[in-house]
Parts: structure tokens; sequence; C-alpha cells
């Protein structure tokens, strides 16, 4: 161990640490791409559905044609929550935040799951595929309560995204909303060693099971400094206002915000130091989306805020900065900005799932202790 000033090194927050090997993403510096099995990010957002980049991402390779045709099937058949899940989230409280209602179903499921105690390859990808397919349901849910409806059954004849939204809405999904949330699915499923995955990652290193690895993970995504940071961007956009003048309103706030020694969310990220690769795609995927729905407003707040953070601070924004807005505009109440992340990030989470348990080592750091010296109570 290198020392420091006589002592161990200490990296907070494990910056710079690598803890381990993985085959499933990386970004790769010269090309600042990330890359899902070696794929650039961006072209599977362009090229494929998301179920093709779960597939991807669980088994290493595109699926064939028949292979992509039987896994609809198999996920269709399990879209439709257990009514049992569904009583018991039935007792939380209706203001209840909506990542704890997806938490608490995950663990749900989990407890529910006939396989929850067989570790095999095969068990953990059968789970993983059930819990991607009803966790739309979950989300819909959570969006639908807190307006006083009940859940919507899913829909046979609709695509994982299409029919995620018809959940949430209960009307037909527009193709131009379809296409530009399935883009923030597929950017949004898988990042390395972010938090909430090593989060994973260290709870399947104690051989516990699939769903308690996803249920920490998504304690871990709650966070505003993690997943909740989507959330943050729109109200920021809410606070400064889109329309008229909002140029003027966004260096203001800035200002303000600098000011106070305020974080601004959305902008930067501690492994892209060129910018985050995945914003062009998303910030075109919500052009189209704003310019469709006659929303050009949020487009030139985006735009004058962004180029406020960059005149001010030097830094590029984060796939949270367009993707706050276009789940704005696709209809989603902002606490459910997060809870839809879970949606697309689960096919991350269980990947990584996977992979530790083929060559696990309990993960279980050192500390360095900096409290009093051994001392010992007085004599009675």
């Amino acid at each position: 161990m290198s020392t420091t000033r006589g002592g161990p090194e200490v990296r907070k927050g494990l910056a710079g640490v690598v803890a381990d090997t993985t085959a499933i993403s990386k970004v790769a510096p010269e090309t600042n791409s990330l890359l899902y099995r070696g794929y650039p990010v961006q072209e599977l957002a362009g090229a494929c559905e998301f179920e093709d980049v779960a597939w991807l991402l669980w088994r290493g390779e595109l699926p064939t044609a028949e292979e992509a045709a039987a896994f609809r099937e198999r996920l269709r058949a399990h879209r439709s929550p257990d009514p049992r899940l569904l009583r018991v989230l039935g007792e939380l409280p209706g203001e209840a935040h909506p990542m704890d209602v997806v938490r608490t179903a995950v663990s749900v499921l989990g407890a529910l799951d006939p396989d929850a105690a067989d570790s095999s390859p095969a068990a953990e990808l059968a789970k993983a595929e059930r819990l991607f397919a009803v966790l739309p349901a979950v989300v819909a849910l959570a969006q639908r309560r807190r307006h006083g409806l009940g859940p919507l059954p899913p829909r046979e004849d609709l695509g994982y995204a299409a029919d995620f939204l018809w959940q949430a809405f209960g009307t037909e999904p527009d193709p131009r909303l379809v296409r530009a949330f399935e883009v923030s699915l597929v950017l949004y499923a898988e990042h390395s060693f972010n938090a909430s995955t090593f989060t994973a990652r260290v709870v399947t290193s104690t051989l516990a099971d699939l769903h308690a690895a996803v249920t920490a993970a998504v304690g871990a995504l709650k966070g505003p400094l993690h997943g909740g940071a989507n959330e943050a961007v729109w109200d920021v956009f809410a606070q400064i206002g889109p329309g008229e003048g909002s140029a003027e309103r966004a260096r203001r706030w800035l200002a303000d915000t600098l000011a106070a020694h305020r974080r601004v969310m959305g902008f930067g990220h501690r492994v892209y130091r060129a910018g985050d690769s995945r914003v062009p795609t998303m910030r075109a995927a919500l052009g189209e989306l704003a310019e469709h729905l006659g929303r050009r407003d949020v487009l030139d707040l985006y735009d004058a805020l962004e180029a406020a953070v960059r005149e001010a601070k030097g830094i590029e924004p984060n796939l949270d900065f367009p993707a706050g807005p276009a789940y704005h505009l696709v209809g989603f109440d902002t606490p459910l900005f997060t809870p839809v992340f879970v949606a697309s990030r689960v096919v991350g989470w269980t990947a990584h799932v996977v992979e530790q348990r083929a060559s696990n080592s309990l993960i279980r750091p050192l500390s360095a202790y900096d409290g009093p010296a051994e001392r010992h109570l007085p004599p009675r």
C-alpha cells in the first residue's frame, strides 16, 4: 500500500482506484465513447431497441432474430405484476417518494421469486429478465398513484418502451415520444463501476441474492449526486422558467448559485474529461421531442444554461442535463425521473451481479483510523 506522510494513502470516494475487471462496459479514452460490450452506445441508441441492448449487456452479443423474438415473448409473459405485490404497494402512503415505492417493490419481488436462492448463471439471468419485464409496471403505478389512478394492464402489441408509456399514461404512445424515451433508456442502461453498480457488486460479493443487490442499488441511485440529479436538473429549469428572457434569467440564476457555493446539477462527470459522450445523442433526442411538441422554450433554456455554465466554469453537461427535460416533456412527474432511470439501469446492475458472482471475491476495503488513541475506563 502506498503511503502519504507516513500513513496509508486515502482516496476519498475511491477516486482513481481500480477495484476489479469488467467486460460489460468502458469509456474509451481515445474516442471518449462509452462502449457496451465494445459497441459505442450512441450507435446502439440510434439503431437498436432497448430489449436488444439488454440482451447484449447480459449475454455479450446482440441477439439473432430468433433469440430476439423468443426474448420478447418471455418479457411479455412477465410484464403484469403479481397481485400480492400490488397489495403491498397499495399499503404504502400516498405521499411516499416513488423511489421508495420502487425499492420496496424490488424487495417484495425478491421475496416472491421462486428461484430467489438459486444463484446459477441461468437462474440469475432468468430473474434479471423477470425484474426487467415488470419494472415498467411498478414505475408506471408509482406515477399513476400520485394522481389517484390505479394500474393499467400491459399491452402485448407494444414494445418495451411504448408499453412503459402506455402503462404510465393510458394514452396511445406517440412514436416521437417513444423514440426519445427509448434513446434515454439505452443511454442510461450501464456505466461501469458507478456508485449504484458498485453497491450491487459489493452486496453480491457477500453471496446475497440478486434482488438484495438490486434493492441496495436502488437506494444508492436515489441520492441527488447520482440518479437523483436528473430530477434536480428539471427543478432548476422550473426555477429559472422557460420562455422569453430565459438566457438572462439563466445567467442570473447561475451567478447566484455560484456565489452561494451551491452545486450546479447536471454538469461535470468523474469519468469524462472531454464531456459526457452520451450527451449529444440525448440532446438530439430532446431537440426532436421539443420541436415535435412545440416546446422550443425548453431548448432555448437548455442552450442558455449550458452556455452560461461553460463560460463561467468550463465544464460540460452530463446525461442528466438533457434527460431531465426530456422526461418532463414525455409526461413524467419530476419525482419519477429517477425511477425511470432504475428501469433502465437494472439491466447494467444485473449484468454486473452475474459477472461478480462468476469470479467472486468479498469486497472489503480497509480504512485509515483517525480517532482517539487507545484509552481505558478509569478504575472503579
